[in-house]
Order: C-alpha cells, then sequence, then structure tokens
C-alpha cells in the first residue's frame, strides 16, 4: 500500500522523547499495531510515528480512510485544531498554530469570494453556489482577539509571536520552541540582525538572555523622553526602534484589513 507522509502535516506532529519512542516501538514489537492509521486517499493523517515504527520494523498494520475531509487543508484544519486543544503544546506553539489556521480560512474566504464573483447579478446562480465552490470558511478569525482567544493566548502574546515568525532567524525559532527563551525575550532578540540571532542561539540561553538585555537597554536609551536616559540615540538603537515599529505597523495595517472585510 502505497501511503504519503506530508512534511506539512508531519511539522504539526510534537516529536516524541526517547523514553516515549522506546516505549511505543516495544509495544508495537509485542503487541502488534493494533490501531488502524487513518488516512485521506492515500495522505497520511493519524498515526505517524506508529508508521514509521511499523516500517522499521515491517510490522503490519491497517488502514483507515476519514470522510471528514474535502480537501487537503480540511486536513490542516483538523491536525490544527487537535494540537490547539492538547495541554501539552506550548504557547508558542500554540500562536503559530493558530496563526497558520487564520491563514487557511483567509484563503478559503478569498477563494470562495473569486468563485462567488462571476455568478453575482444573476440571480439563479447567486441562490446555488457553483458545484465546486469551496466551503465557506468556518470559525474565521475576523481578529486578532479570535485569534489569541483559540490559541488560548494574550493579544500581546500574539503580537509577539508574528514579530517572531516575521523576523527570527530558524535558530531562534528553534530556541523559543525548546523553551531556552521567552516569548519576550525572542520577539526582542529577533529584532537584532540575523547574524548575531544565530550568533545568540548557538551562545544557548545565556547568551540569548544576554542579547535581550541588550535590545532592552538599547530602546530605554533610545527614548530620552524617560527619566534618566540619555538625550542622544544611538543608530543601532534607532535601528531596532525602526524595526519593532514597522512590525506593529504592518500587523496593525493587516488588523485592519481584516476588521474591513470581516
Amino acid at each position: 500500500m502505497h501511503i504519503v507522509v506530508n512534511e506539512e502535516l508531519k511539522a504539526y506532529i510534537d516529536p516524541l522523547t526517547p523514553e516515549e519512542h522506546d516505549a511505543l516501538e516495544r509495544s508495537l514489537l509485542t503487541e502488534g499495531c493494533r490501531d488502524a492509521l487513518v488516512l485521506w486517499g492515500d495522505v497520511l493523517v493519524d498515526g505517524h510515528n506508529r508508521y514509521g515504527i511499523c516500517q522499521k520494523h515491517n510490522i503490519p498494520f491497517q488502514t483507515l480512510q476519514s470522510t471528514l475531509f474535502n480537501s487537503l487543508d480540511d486536513v490542516h484544519l483538523w491536525m490544527i485544531d487537535q494540537h490547539l486543544g492538547r495541554r501539552s503544546v506550548s504557547d508558542f506553539q500554540r500562536g503559530v498554530l493558530a496563526l497558520r489556521k487564520r491563514e487557511i480560512l483567509k484563503d478559503r474566504k478569498q477563494q470562495a469570494a473569486a468563485v462567488a464573483e462571476p455568478a453575482q447579478g444573476t440571480s439563479d446562480m447567486a441562490a446555488s453556489p457553483p458545484p465546486d465552490a469551496p466551503a465557506p470558511p468556518a470559525g474565521a478569525m475576523h481578529t486578532r482577539e479570535d485569534l489569541a482567544k483559540a490559541a488560548r493566548l494574550s493579544s500581546s502574546q500574539v503580537v509577539l509571536i508574528e514579530k517572531i515568525q516575521k523576523q527570527a532567524t530558524p535558530e531562534l525559532v528553534a530556541a523559543v520552541k525548546s523553551g531556552a527563551i521567552s516569548i519576550n525575550a525572542a520577539a526582542a532578540v529577533s529584532t537584532l540582525p540575523e547574524q548575531e540571532q544565530v550568533a545568540a542561539a548557538q551562545g544557548g540561553k545565556e547568551q540569548l538572555l544576554q542579547a535581550a538585555k541588550r535590545v532592552r537597554d538599547t530602546r530605554r536609551r533610545a527614548r530620552p523622553d524617560e527619566p534618566g536616559a540619555p538625550e542622544h540615540d544611538t543608530v543601532a538603537a534607532l535601528k531596532a526602534r525602526i524595526a519593532e515599529l514597522e512590525a506593529e505597523n504592518k500587523a496593525l495595517r493587516e488588523q485592519l484589513r481584516s476588521l474591513a472585510n470581516p
């Protein structure tokens, strides 16, 4: 049987710890694969860890075709919702998942609008959407507050996670995913040039914290109106502040567009 492991879907799966993997491997070797792997067509939806171990040891397994999905986006949304409901998922990862869900729903809304547009002005067509029209988006996230609620985060945390996604290097993202640095600190470090982000991430937790402190100290020096701050601004401070403001302005523009097109 040909089974496709979609790498984008696989990215939603939290990797097992070595102990968890060993326990699952022992169970499959002893008892076999008792639960069927869930497929959509030939795409693996549920059972990625079991599938990998079964392939390694040639352990037989059963499959089950899911009837819940009409498209790969449906599979993405289902997997995102499954992970958003898990307590073990970190705040950062929940934010990333919720942002991805918003992108999918936004794209789906745009596709539905594009299909429906030619039918406008024709009453009988408007009453009955074309059979190939995408399903209307369900649970759309109109505001950042909607997104924050879905991820069980505050709106300010969502803003910081968006900033990290847009500005952080892969090394810094890996650090915040692993818990080596907080969301707040990672957002600060993400305003640094890429080389400095990479160096801080490679230096470990202590270097990351020092980099975040440098950014915050620079911001304070860049605001001469604050009590005790020097009157001159450094070039580095201005660059950091400009990058932060540009990211915030972009996020606000996106929110305004969402409100104007609910």
